[in-house]
């Protein structure tokens, strides 16, 4: 397993409590859109062990044409031994990443993608519409929503709808305006949805899906291969 060490090249506030840290990208480091890595501080590898508590679980929210790896997470007044950490650390600070692989590619299928999130989970899909809007190459069209219940949406400078690309964008802040039009989406029997956030926001979007007649291979969801069975078994 190869661990690349590198650099924050800038931190940006996206909203009161989200905060996207910009990475320098380390020679032969490459991914695609919908990419997680393991984001790791100083010291965890110091020990014997790895140490579990400096690292986490992130998705990427660039793309490598941006030449900077996003990283981008919600970090709460009260937060984690991590969180705590990481909220301290400043540009040219040095953090760690490795195993990155992708869960959720942009599907090129000739059918409609319908991105379904929470809060900060849309970082996860940011890069997989840039994709899009670089190559609209066997995707109808892609539409997007999200709820975030503390209003400070995120993005919005790409996520804004744009006919012409076909491409829809909408934010909720409440549960029964999201679940609502979710299942205004799922009257597209032939669509592909892919669905971000919290394991209890997945299981309850998968809930909705399947009452709606949407099988569980047009579900995608940031697991890997071998958790899918749990979330997705009838």
């Amino acid at each position: 397993m190869q661990i690349y060490w590198t650099q924050i090249n800038q931190i940006i506030q996206e909203a009161p409590e989200v905060r996207t840290y910009l990475l320098d990208c380390p020679e032969g480091f490459t991914w695609e859109e919908g990419s997680h890595t393991h984001f790791a501080l100083e010291g965890f590898n110091a020990g014997d062990k790895p140490n579990r508590s400096l690292i986490r679980h992130m998705s990427i929210s660039t793309l490598p044409h941006e030449n900077s790896i996003g990283i981008t997470t919600r970090i709460r007044e009260q937060c984690s031994e991590f969180k705590t950490i990481l909220r301290n650390l400043e540009v040219g600070n040095e953090v760690a990443i490795f195993k990155t692989h992708s869960n959720v590619p942009l599907k090129r299928e000739d059918k409609n993608v319908y991105l379904l999130s929470s809060g900060v989970g849309l970082a996860t899909f940011r890069p997989l519409v840039l994709d899009y809007f670089n190559r609209a190459d066997n995707v109808n069209q892609i539409h997007s929503l999200n709820i975030d219940s503390s209003k400070n949406f995120l993005f919005t400078n790409i996520f804004k709808s744009i006919p012409d690309k076909k491409f829809t964008s909408q934010f909720v802040d409440n549960r029964q305006a999201y679940y609502e039009e979710m299942k205004n989406l799922a009257t597209d029997k032939d669509g592909l949805f892919y669905v971000v956030g919290s394991d209890e926001f997945l299981v309850q979007n998968i809930e909705v899906l399947r009452e709606e007649g949407i099988k569980p291979e047009q579900i995608i969801l940031d697991k890997h291969e071998q958790q899918l069975p749990e979330f997705l078994s009838v």
